[in-house]
């Protein structure tokens, strides 16, 4: 197979997800213990539904039967990506302009690889957060992971 089983995954789930006016927010395929897990997270503005999980769960499901993209037997879960959304796409930057957000960097920025700041945006291949009062710009080649920060 040419293609990774996220990389697989996605392209079947997109078109699903999006019928029932939903988000592909993220798949993950992980060796947890003895089994294979395949996650797959979806959201909306209006927040998920139990229904909403179980409808692409089934269509999903009968999807990636017809197609057989993954070799070894594995578990399929449905779910919304949490409070600690990740934040993947370019309008996913946009569309939580204003929010506490946490990044993981590969190396360094300002001597951190961890930084948690208000999100400003996305200007051309860099976000833009506002940490401690000065506005900072990261290019996103250099950041690992960006989600929501939960804050209480």
């Amino acid at each position: 197979m040419g293609k990774n089983v996220e990389s697989v995954v996605t392209e079947l789930a997109e078109p699903i997800v999006a019928s029932y006016d939903l988000e592909l927010v993220d798949v993950e395929y992980n060796k947890e213990g003895p089994d294979w897990i395949l996650r797959v997270f979806v959201d909306n503005i209006d927040g998920v539904s139990l229904d909403d999980c179980q409808q692409v769960s089934r269509d999903l499901s009968e999807q990636l039967d017809l197609n057989d993209p993954i070799e070894q037997s594995y578990l399929l879960e449905v779910s919304s990506p949490g409070i600690d959304r990740p934040l993947k796409t370019k309008q996913d930057f946009e569309r939580f302009s204003g929010e506490l957000v946490e990044i993981s960097t590969y190396a360094p920025v300002n001597g951190e690889k961890e930084l948690t700041g208000k999100l400003l945006g996305l200007e051309e291949e860099n976000v833009k957060i506002s940490l401690d009062g000065e506005e900072l710009s990261i290019p996103l080649s250099k950041i690992a992971k960006t989600k929501l920060a939960v804050e209480f």
